[in-house]
């Protein structure tokens, strides 16, 4: 496992705060959920990523070269 460490706004603590209280989880476990839920909700909306992987990222769309010629 990764150890990862991020900086929230205090807000935004305090709401992830109550959710894991809400739903009897630890302030960890909240946030691999969310997480994990996002990320299904974002691969049902992405099927143009191969296999609905959000974790393959996207082919770029480059903008139109405007270097001269």
């Amino acid at each position: 496992m990764v150890n990862f460490n991020v900086r929230f706004p205090d807000d935004l603590h305090a709401r992830v705060r109550a959710q894991a209280a809400a739903d009897r989880r630890s302030i960890n476990s909240e946030i691999l959920h969310l997480i994990e839920v996002g990320l299904t909700a974002i691969a049902a909306e992405t099927p143009d990523r191969r296999g609905g992987d959000p974790a393959t990222p996207a082919p770029l769309r480059r903008k139109p070269d405007s270097s001269p010629a």
